[in-house]
């Protein structure tokens, strides 16, 4: 029996860049966002290339009594979900003490208390399936504090990571697994508009990368690893001054 990968916020960028390579390699799909539309289309597409059930509903993360119910309903579909990805979320923020809180607000909602809730269902089913394997999409920009428009951003996708590694903790003797992703500089719609990024991927590598590295369960990956896993490990180390430059 094909196995099924649940993935928030796939109507574009990564999530619907992983719903393509996970589609290749034969995965039926449960995929949600706000936009129906272009699911449904990414659906026509996928089943009809590689022969696999997908499923689509709306989903608002923001909406955390819709998290469960979608979820349960996806569940209920498919009868197992092997893997579920919290990668829904937003690149939005803005300097602190300039008067934009309430996007401020909006990003670690969206990015950090809806995770909380995603996490929440996906656990609930998988202790009750007593397997799966949960994915947490966080950031490279997780690692430290970083300065102008990506300090709550930054602080949400911190948040994420040591969900997850809470999560993880919890569950280490059972046949859950959870694994947390850094990624680096993904070219995706959200940042459409912005400068050419230090060592940016574009979105098909990205995502190819990504599963890559989901497929092999990891308690941590960092995307593309090269330059990604030393630039983690020295960020950790490096004095604020040097951190600011990154930001």
């Amino acid at each position: 029996m094909a196995r099924t990968i649940l993935i928030t916020g796939a109507s574009s960028g990564i999530g619907a860049g992983m719903a393509r390579e996970f589609a290749q390699k034969g995965y039926n799909l449960a995929i949600c966002a706000r936009r129906l539309e272009r699911l449904d289309l990414l659906k026509q597409d996928l089943e009809s290339k590689y022969g696999v059930k997908v499923s689509t509903k709306i989903l608002d993360v923001t909406n955390y009594e819709q998290v469960f119910q979608v979820f349960r309903e996806f569940k209920q579909e498919f009868g197992t979900i092997d893997r579920i990805i919290v990668n829904a979320g937003v690149g939005d923020g803005r300097r602190i003490g300039k008067g934009h809180f309430a996007i401020n607000k909006a990003t670690v909602e969206t990015n950090f208390i809806s995770a909380l809730a995603q996490s929440e269902a996906a656990v609930e089913i998988f202790r009750e399936q007593k397997f799966g394997h949960l994915v947490m999409i966080s950031s490279m920009s997780a690692i430290r504090g970083m300065p102008k428009h990506l300090t709550a951003y930054a602080a949400s996708k911190a948040g994420v990571a040591t969900l997850a590694e809470g999560i993880r903790a919890e569950l280490i003797d059972t046949a859950i697994k959870v694994s947390t992703i850094f990624p680096g500089y993904i070219r995706t719609e959200i940042n459409q508009g912005a400068k050419k990024l230090p060592f940016e991927v574009d979105v098909e590598t990205g995502s190819r990368l990504l599963v890559q590295a989901i497929e092999k369960q990891p308690v941590k990956a960092y995307i593309p690893q090269w330059p990604w896993l030393p630039i983690g490990l020295i960020m950790k180390v490096l004095p604020l001054k040097l951190v600011n430059k990154l930001g």
